[in-house]
């Protein structure tokens, strides 16, 4: 059994819950997206690359070093 007091045991705790929201929120998204036609799902799928571009594609310009 893992010494709960060693030094980095709630930062691994706190990693671990936070990669099983993210599986959850997919999980939940998918069963949303099982109900969904086709024009509703393609209109998901814009959604989420403008979001996903909003979010990241900024970083991959940021960090050309000129």
């Amino acid at each position: 059994m893992t010494d709960q007091t060693r030094w980095g045991i709630p930062e691994v705790q706190r990693k671990n819950k936070a990669i099983k929201k993210q599986k959850d929120l997919v999980s939940s998204a998918m069963e949303s997206v099982i109900k969904m036609d086709e024009s509703g799902i393609t209109d998901l799928m814009i959604q989420i690359e403008a979001e996903y571009e909003r979010k990241y594609g900024k970083n991959k310009a940021n960090k050309v070093v000129l």
